[in-house]
């Protein structure tokens, strides 16, 4: 197995396209500021970039986001990846496939042998996808009437969405919405260097909806590959009625549109079936359940990776763990 530098690992990202972003080395970068110690290796054709998360006594957790990549069967790549983890002293390696269900039986058997399947996530496994290959009438119609009408009410009623760099007021954004919807938000020092890391390379946009010069709310989303992506998004308080946050998600995925790219992901619903969400996202507002009735309205398709596996390489440890991430952190995942 090798150890690549960060920049054989962008040539190695440049000759599998189909790589996620957060398989990236400006995302890598990204997380080493922030606890995360990112190693590089490649077996063959295979590849990941690997996350490391020091605990007490000199202890570590390993985390894989949305890969690996390459050709060939994942099965030959664990026990080298093993060797690395025992090195940085893990007490597992959880890593989150970029695969969409419903491979998950048939390729855990073959790809994750010796990985249990895990109750916890990182990132959150169910998502909703646009087609931006469509025309844009068509991605109109498809949307729920009252997303479609309000997209239209924000531009009858004079909201300007523009790009920005003021990520100090998007953070400001960020705290109101957090604290209004009860979700953990990032410092300002993150959002900034996520800006910073992807935009110089076309990857990163913040768009912010405005009335009469007076910011309402923003967006940060990330473009790799044929994908972009919705990470972060808040609003003011004021002149909600004015419906802000649906012509910046359509102004999104025009950005998308621009950039080559087919998907839009808005990344992030609650891990429920459809006909659950459908029967009950009206009665529940907390987490993810905030979002769904909001992002639902884009329609789009309902769709889920096969969730988390974890390599255990220390049992005791390992349930110690997970009663500890089962009291719930509040923290954003990505």
């Amino acid at each position: 197995m090798q150890h690549l530098t960060p920049q054989a690992w962008d040539q190695f990202i440049e000759d599998h396209p189909k790589a996620h972003i957060l398989q990236t080395r400006p995302w890598g970068e990204l997380k080493s500021a922030f606890g995360w110690k990112p190693r590089y290796v490649q077996y063959q054709d295979l590849g990941a970039l690997l996350l490391f998360r020091q605990l007490p006594l000199g202890l570590s957790i390993g985390y894989l986001p949305r890969g690996p990549m390459g050709s060939g069967n994942w099965a030959h790549f664990w026990p080298h990846l093993d060797a690395l983890c025992r090195k940085e002293r893990a007490i597992f390696l959880r890593v989150e496939p970029d695969v969409w269900e419903p491979a998950q039986q048939d390729f855990a058997q073959n790809h994750l042998p010796g990985f249990i399947s895990s109750r916890q996530t990182i990132q959150p496994p169910r998502t909703i996808l646009i087609d931006l290959q469509k025309d844009d009438e068509t991605i109109l119609m498809e949307m729920k009437p009252k997303t479609r009408y309000n997209i239209r009410l924000a531009e009858r009623k004079d909201v300007v969405v523009r790009q920005s760099d003021d990520i100090a007021g998007f953070h400001q954004m960020m705290l109101t919405t957090g604290q209004r919807d009860a979700f953990g938000v990032h410092s300002q020092e993150y959002y900034q260097r996520a800006f910073d890391a992807f935009t110089p390379l076309g990857a990163c946009v913040l768009l912010m909806a405005e009335f009469n010069g007076e910011p309402l709310a923003g967006l940060m989303a990330f473009a790799h590959g044929d994908t972009a992506a919705y990470f972060y998004g808040a609003s003011t308080n004021q002149e909600r009625n004015r419906m802000p946050t649906y012509l910046l998600q359509w102004e999104a995925m025009q950005w998308a549109k621009r950039k080559g790219c087919t998907v839009y992901d808005l990344w992030g619903v609650p891990d429920y079936p459809e006909q659950e969400l459908e029967e009950t996202f009206l009665e529940r507002s907390e987490g993810l359940w905030g979002v769904y009735r909001f992002k639902r309205g884009f329609g789009g398709q309902l769709c889920r990776t096969i969730g988390a596996w974890d390599r255990v390489y220390q049992p005791l440890l390992y349930k110690t763990y997970q009663l500890w991430a089962d009291r719930g952190q509040s923290a954003p995942a990505i």
